[in-house]
């Protein structure tokens, strides 16, 4: 998954923050609208929403002569996918994953072991689902995420409200 330059996260913030999922989505006109303090050119705006479009972050139905779009996914699936391409970039994963938990807060870290403790038990939490985009459900051999709760083992406990972060030297490596 490619990232995002400015304008192109601008739009979808748009597209995330004012469409609802259930929705026929919005024209180009409205997310210039939306837009409006950019002061951007329509031809701009639908330049954008064209490329999102190529590169499956919208999708896009014809009304009459005019296009409505919406995002293909939510904003957390597409920073979940973010995180999972990361892990890909290369190295270990798994030191990757311990070096993630020990740098967030202790609340982040129960929201991650609540996750890692329903996805073993096969459950979800606050009802959502657990599905990682691109998971097949496979061990780390298919290039899937480690099985359940090998990394709720690795995760510490914080002390205080803040788990320590690396060094300055070893925040380099990343």
């Amino acid at each position: 998954m490619t990232r995002l330059g400015d304008l192109e996260r601008a739009v979808m913030d748009v597209l995330w923050d004012t469409v609802p999922s259930t929705s026929d989505g919005v024209t180009v006109r409205e997310v210039a609208d939306a837009l409006a303090g950019r002061e951007l050119a329509y031809t701009t705006v639908m330049t954008v929403l064209d490329r999102l479009a190529g590169k499956g972050m919208v999708e896009r139905q014809r009304e009459g002569r005019a296009w409505r779009y919406r995002a293909a996914a939510s904003r957390e699936a597409h920073i979940a996918q973010l995180m999972l391409d990361a892990l890909d970039l290369g190295g270990s994963r798994d030191a990757a994953l311990v070096r993630f938990a020990r740098s967030v807060t202790g609340t982040e870290a129960e929201v991650l072991r609540a996750a890692l403790a329903a996805e073993a038990t096969g459950g979800a939490p606050g009802g959502q689902g657990t599905a990682r985009p691109g998971d097949t459900g496979g061990g780390q051999a298919g290039g899937g995420h480690a099985g359940p709760g090998t990394l709720t083992d690795r995760i510490e406990r914080p002390t205080s409200g803040r788990v320590t972060r690396p060094p300055a030297d070893e925040a380099a490596d990343r």
